[in-house]
């Protein structure tokens, strides 16, 4: 089977360094296992970000939502939440840079799948995402 396809949502203005720190260990052979990132990788004009970023994460599996200490803030990010429910996608969350179970989450994610960035952690929730929504 094919890696699964993960779209990593994430704060471009305070945390991009944790999202390719992310990736990058996502990568590792150590890590129990992998995905595809479909994140943008470029900014976007805001007339065609919202339809190519919908249609990304249509053709993902799932989408890992960086929760950083700013996340409430983050209003792309709300709407890439918005995007994975309206396409069915699954959607969790790991806390980065600090944050933890106090810090404010976006609209549309849920704290009890909201975890630590720990790999065999994050190996679980990658296998419950592919059971889940579009995936079935």
């Amino acid at each position: 089977m094919a890696d699964p396809r993960g779209f990593v949502s994430f704060d471009i203005d305070h945390n991009e360094n944790e999202k390719n720190l992310f990736i990058g260990q996502a990568k590792n052979k150590q890590t129990p296992f992998s995905f595809e990132d479909w994140s943008s990788k470029s900014a976007l004009p805001q007339s065609q970000w919202e339809k190519i970023i919908k249609d990304k994460i249509n053709k993902c599996n799932f989408v890992a939502v960086l929760a950083g200490k700013y996340m409430a803030t983050a209003t792309g990010v709300m709407k890439e939440i918005t995007f994975a429910k309206d396409c069915n996608v699954p959607v969790f969350g790991v806390y980065i840079g600090g944050a933890d179970t106090s810090s404010n989450l976006p609209d549309g994610l849920q704290r009890n799948r909201t975890i630590d960035w720990d790999w065999n952690k994050i190996a679980t929730a990658i296998n419950q995402m592919m059971k889940e929504g579009k995936n079935k």
